[in-house]
């Protein structure tokens, strides 16, 4: 297989970040581009070990500028990687599985973060011996902050997902789930993230309303979420436990919650998260 093959498993102790494992994107638009940084900035992957390729160098100088190489060709990063991320536009997809076929060998871990193609349509337009898996990520991966969801298909065993998920973990939350909920992961955390922002700009405006000047109420507004998020990850309570406990009788919270009451929050993010997880779904019967 010559040099630049690492065989997952294959030396009993090797640690994730062996300098053995290449790692390739077809495709170097802004998701991927968060991933390698979340994998460069934890040291899993050095820089030298990541190949990146697409059509243009417009995405590429970003890469060249982290020390990763580049190549416009897709069939080099098959080739030179062991771990292959497949980061490119839906519509394009097909074509790229056709023109990278020949290059899939059985060592291959091939990983899928485009949105609404199957495990199935994967491994149709892959060899059947490919070892599949479907990741859906969200954009804080750029700073390590990341939600992500992964699917293994039936070549994919322990080994690789548990190689998936190590490397992963160092751009967020990362955790193996069901195909059928990635289209619910889109909704819930994909897209969720510009609902948290829409929320945060919001909260920031109500204090500048109030008369605190505009960055200070942004930089607030963030640092709240961050530690309202923070106390529900480390703590495990339910959020209307948390929320109960803010709550003095006839105090300011319980002031301000009637008002989101009145307003329906609940009943329209969660309106927000169905609607995002239907248009997830349509998509991927495009």
């Amino acid at each position: 297989s010559g040099p630049g093959v690492w065989l997952w498993g294959a030396w009993p102790g090797v640690t994730m970040e062996a300098p053995e494992l290449w790692v390739g994107f077809v495709g170097a638009g802004r998701m991927a581009g968060g991933l390698v940084r979340g994998l460069l900035q934890a040291g899993k992957v050095p820089a030298s070990n990541v190949l990146a390729s697409a059509p243009s160098d417009k995405n590429l100088a970003a890469w060249r500028e982290l020390g990763c190489r580049t190549t416009h060709c897709n069939l080099e990063v098959v080739q030179r990687s062991t771990l292959v991320f497949l980061a490119t536009k839906p519509h394009i997809l097909p074509g790229v599985l056709e023109e990278i076929r020949p290059a899939v060998g059985s060592h291959h871990i091939v990983v899928s973060l485009v949105a609404g193609v199957t495990i199935q349509t994967l491994q149709r337009l892959l060899p059947p011996w490919t070892k599949v898996l479907r990741i859906m990520p969200n954009l804080p991966c750029v700073v390590q902050a990341g939600a992500m969801v992964f699917s293994r298909g039936s070549n994919a065993g322990d080994e690789e997902a548990a190689l998936l998920k190590s490397l992963l973990s160092s751009c967020g939350l990362c955790e193996e789930v069901p195909e059928s909920y990635i289209d619910i992961h889109t909704g819930l955390s994909g897209s969720g993230v510009a609902y948290v922002y829409l929320f945060a700009e919001a909260l920031a405006e109500g204090a500048v309303k109030m008369g605190m000047p505009g960055a200070l109420a942004s930089r607030i507004a963030a640092q709240t979420l961050l530690g309202a998020a923070k106390m529900l990850l480390e703590t495990g309570e339910h959020p209307a436990k948390l929320r109960g406990d803010v709550c003095t009788p006839g105090g300011t919270t319980i002031y301000a919650l009637h008002q989101l009451e009145k307003g329906a929050l609940r009943a329209t993010v969660m309106d927000a998260v169905e609607a995002a997880t239907n248009r997830a779904c349509d998509l991927a019967k495009d």
